[in-house]
């Protein structure tokens, strides 16, 4: 396994000599086993160790006793212990986020705090070839592009993040750490069917390998390679490109540019772009929706084709993150959702960027682009899982709801009926800024998500469930969002 490490780190210039790495050593045998191999490597690599733990307060006893199994381990290997706390659970009720999301943001921001006040140059964590498989998978089946099929990066430059162990797999690192006869520990949340990466572990690529390919880890590691590296060439193109069909700034009337106050506009010139190759065109409307804040579909960007290849001026299409497109005669322009739009007498040719409707089984989970989200449906018994981590007040009993929910943006006329009322309430009242505590832009107030269950409105993002739908005890479902995979 060392090699392997140190190939890699080679072939990708992770790390340099004179460079101050941090380990990030959660106590899992993945972790565990990067650290014992950089600490074989540091004097032919010329680097220096420590090791960094964050507690993210989540499991109680068992994440107590982690971070006391890597300070002991910390001080048997004789190097710098950094350790952080947090309160994930507490973040991810304030936020709005799923416990998995909250954790890693609250994590990577203090491994930004390690990097600013000069406490190390680079932060290594464990991330597998297994994990990269699991990633691409994920990805794969909720319909990503290539950039999204990259999967986990070797670097990531912006938080100054190495994963040294990509080409390495977990049955590696485990017989690599009982070679050494190190011990390591078990997260029991790695077993949770609730987490859609451990059903993606323990289900879907173990019947995959059995079924259909037994090299299917090697497989999707080797196509994250591959993808990677055709994202690099296709940023290399679009940037050539867009030199080329780019117009910064609102254009005016005579169809030229004008500059200052509309810096979150940008025009294509239609001509240039619909000469491009389909596959480089595709790239260069998606970069640009990108710069501009939204994410977009296969479908949004079918739509812009077809918008550019139309005839006449003045339509419109309304695309995801509150980006507007309008055709001119000579120009596609592109603008963002805080620069607004007073053109008016225009043909709208797609849906307004709140309008959004997706199934969502329990379990499971509904991709919703509009919001740059995932809105999960988790299965949990009550006070056993999650650490008890969840709002309580947020947890739906499973025996009153639809097989299947929905998912949708709120609409004019919608009422919901919160706990301690006396009767349904509008939607409309309870979106306003004193009810939330905070004032809402209107696009994200246009596209506040809810959960419908046969026809009845029984979670909003921010409220407490109906008393007619709560659970108090036995099962329950526990609504999250988190990050949408790009």
């Amino acid at each position: 396994m060392v090699e392997l490490v140190r190939q890699y780190v080679r072939e990708q210039r992770l790390l340099q000599p004179g460079d101050r790495v941090a380990v990030a050593v959660s106590g899992g045998a993945d972790s565990v086993a990067l650290l014992r191999a950089l600490v074989e490597l540091r004097q032919e690599l010329g680097i220096v160790l420590s090791v960094a733990h964050f507690h993210h307060g989540i499991r109680g006893a068992e994440a107590d006793a982690d971070r006391d199994f890597v300070r002991a381990l910390a001080d048997q290997l004789g190097l710098e212990l950094h350790l952080e706390a947090g309160d994930a659970p507490a973040y991810a009720r304030a936020h709005r986020l799923s416990l998995e999301t909250a954790a890693r943001d609250l994590r990577h921001a203090w491994f930004a705090r390690l990097i600013s006040d000069k406490q190390t140059d680079k932060i290594a964590t464990a991330h597998t070839l297994d994990d990269q498989a699991e990633t691409v998978l994920m990805r794969l089946v909720r319909g990503a592009g290539v950039r999204g099929l990259s999967g986990i990066f070797p670097v990531q430059e912006e938080k100054r993040l190495v994963r040294p162990l990509l080409t390495v797999t977990r049955q590696e690192v485990e017989s690599y750490l009982k070679t050494l006869g190190q011990a390591w520990r078990e997260d029991s949340t790695n077993q949770d069917p609730a987490h859609t990466r451990n059903r993606v572990r323990h289900q879907l690529l173990p019947m995959l390998e059995r079924d259909f390919n037994p090299a299917i880890r090697g497989s999707l590691a080797d196509l994250a390679e591959t993808a990677r590296a055709e994202a690099d060439y296709w940023d290399q193109q679009v940037a050539s490109a867009l030199a080329r069909v780019s117009r910064p700034g609102k254009p005016s009337r005579s169809g030229r540019n004008t500059s200052g106050a509309a810096s979150r506009t940008v025009a294509l010139d239609l001509a240039a772009l619909t000469s491009l190759p389909l596959a480089l065109e595709r790239q260069v409307l998606h970069h640009v929706a990108a710069q501009l804040g939204s994410r977009l579909e296969f479908v949004h960007v079918q739509q812009l084709a077809a918008l550019a290849r139309g005839k006449g001026a003045g339509k419109r299409l309304a695309l995801p993150g509150g980006l507007t497109v309008v055709r001119s005669f000579r120009e596609l322009q592109f603008t963002s959702a805080d620069q607004g739009d007073d053109a008016g007498g225009v043909e709208a040719v797609g849906r307004a960027q709140a309008a959004y409707k997706y199934a969502l089984r329990v379990p499971g989970e509904a991709r919703v682009p509009e919001l740059h989200r995932v809105i999960h449906a988790r299965l949990i018994e009550i006070g056993k899982q999650y650490g008890a981590s969840y709002n309580a007040a947020t947890l739906l009993n499973p025996e009153r709801l639809a097989p299947e929910l929905i998912v949708r943006n709120w609409r004019a006329g919608d009422r919901f009926f919160p706990p301690r009322t006396r009767a349904p309430k509008k939607l409309k009242e309870l979106l306003q800024s004193g009810r939330l505590g905070k004032e809402l832009a209107a696009n994200e107030r246009k596209s506040w998500p809810v959960v419908e269950s046969a026809g009845t409105i029984v979670w909003v993002r921010g409220f407490a469930v109906p008393e007619a739908f709560a659970a108090t005890t036995g099962h329950a479902v526990l609504i999250e969002e988190s990050d949408l995979d790009v």
